[in-house]
């Protein structure tokens, strides 16, 4: 059986040479639905959805999200590998501490765009939501 304070998440290490940011992977439904009532910003690769937790835990936490619109299996899997690419190496070193961030992959777009253009994406999207 899993520690309560643990439940759910999945502690990631930083990579070299960023700051030491504890991101963790969102796991249960719930985080995932208040997510998605919160801050929002599309872009051309996916879709990137934020918001505060305001509970103090200075943990930034993070989700990836590819329905079946997205392809078979496989396409799946690849646009979250990508996604999961790009939340450790932006994600990381430019999220705040205490937000959760859901990446909602787009059909066709997250796995065919360059992947210099899903960084860019990214980086559109942070601004964008932490401005508001």
């Amino acid at each position: 059986m899993t520690p309560p304070e643990s439940q759910g998440t999945r502690d990631r290490a930083a990579p070299e040479g960023s700051p030491a940011v504890s991101l963790c992977v969102l796991r249960k439904r719930a985080d995932f639905l208040k997510a998605a009532s919160a801050r929002r910003q599309g872009t051309d690769g996916f879709l990137l959805q934020a918001r505060d937790r305001a509970d103090g835990d200075a943990a930034v936490r993070v989700g990836f999200t590819a329905s079946k619109k997205i392809g078979n299996a496989v396409a799946r899997n690849r646009a979250k590998r990508r996604l999961r690419a790009l939340a450790r190496e932006l994600l990381g070193p430019a999220a705040r501490p205490g937000w959760d961030y859901v990446l909602v992959a787009r059909p066709e777009a997250t796995v065919t765009r360059p992947y210099a253009d899903l960084c860019a994406d990214m980086e559109r999207a942070l601004r964008s939501v932490h401005r508001r």
